[in-house]
């Protein structure tokens, strides 16, 4: 893969569109390429069937430029020189014709009337033929116009990804806000749940003594139930290693949807050990925040 802008590795969207186009006294290309996101590079190429064998190259030189999406090519060509092809006289094919034409006459009685003019309308006596193609000078010009669109497309996807890039980040800086929220209402949720069993049991038992142990272990089994230490401290560190991914850069598209399932497995798992209206609140936040983070991924190369 080539490296763009002082080698410094940036995110590219897999949307993008390219244009070039290489001109001489002898023909011109002209290469145009559209792409969007794919999981693997797809590769589909319309162009004139005497660059037909090119295809194989083509596809090797879009690898440099590209390793995931559904890139659209469409190539043109249009050649200047006049000289590619050549008429050719059968000879042997008008002498069979005359021949008989001859015998025509001769059974029949009448008049031969050949001319050269005539002779030459019949079919197979003058052909034209393709002359051999010069396939060096004509992958010059091609693979100039091919390099034009691919370094056009590679720049269009760069900024898209740039764009990509700072959504993303400003979403999961709002996804870690959710995640210390939850991280710091879940004690406040322990304790006004050991407020009002101490106010439940005191109305139930009248004058009668509290039994502190007890109610110390149901608080406890209450905590243990609804505790999501596990999930925040695995979904912020989800989170900062989306982030750390996003600044370093390449091709991680992959990756960074890995990260985004295991994300939302996590804000699943809290919304259903919670029993508070406001964590779930903010829960759903999150999981809706993620699926966005997620389509967005989808499109990172």
């Amino acid at each position: 893969m080539r490296m763009y802008r002082n080698e410094v590795i940036m995110i590219k969207s897999m949307t993008g569109f390219g244009r070039g186009e290489y001109a001489d006294e002898n023909r011109k290309f002209i290469v145009e390429m559209k792409a969007v996101n794919h999981r693997y590079l797809d590769v589909g190429i319309k162009m004139p069937k005497k660059l037909n064998f090119f295809e194989s190259a083509i596809r090797g030189l879009l690898k440099e430029y590209m390793e995931r999406g559904k890139v659209d090519i469409f190539i043109s060509y249009e050649d200047f020189t006049g000289d590619n092809f050549s008429i050719k006289y059968n000879a042997s094919v008008a002498a069979q014709y005359l021949t008989y034409l001859k015998e025509m006459s001769e059974q029949f009685g009448l008049e031969n009337d050949i001319r050269v003019s005539s002779l030459s309308r019949y079919p197979e006596v003058f052909t034209m033929e393709e002359q051999s193609i010069d396939e060096e000078a004509l992958w010059a010009g091609l693979e100039k116009a091919l390099r034009q669109a691919c370094e056009q497309m590679v720049e269009s996807r760069l900024k898209e990804g740039e764009h990509l890039k700072n959504d993303l980040c400003e979403k999961l800086q709002g996804m870690l806000s959710y995640v210390t929220f939850i991280e710091s209402r879940s004690p406040q949720i322990v304790e006004e749940y050991r407020a009002k069993l101490e106010t439940k049991l005191s109305e139930l038992l009248a004058d009668r003594q509290l039994d502190d142990s007890r109610v110390a272990a149901e608080v406890v089994l209450f905590a243990d139930k609804i505790c999501v230490d596990e999930e925040t401290v695995r979904l912020r560190s989800h989170i900062k290693s989306t982030l750390d991914t996003l600044e370093a850069g390449g091709s991680v598209g992959r990756k960074l949807d890995f990260i985004a399932q295991e994300m939302n497995r996590e804000a699943n798992t809290i919304l259903s050990k919670t029993n508070d209206l406001e964590i779930s609140d903010m829960g759903i936040n999150l999981k809706t925040d993620i699926e966005k983070v997620r389509e967005q991924i989808q499109n990172i190369e």
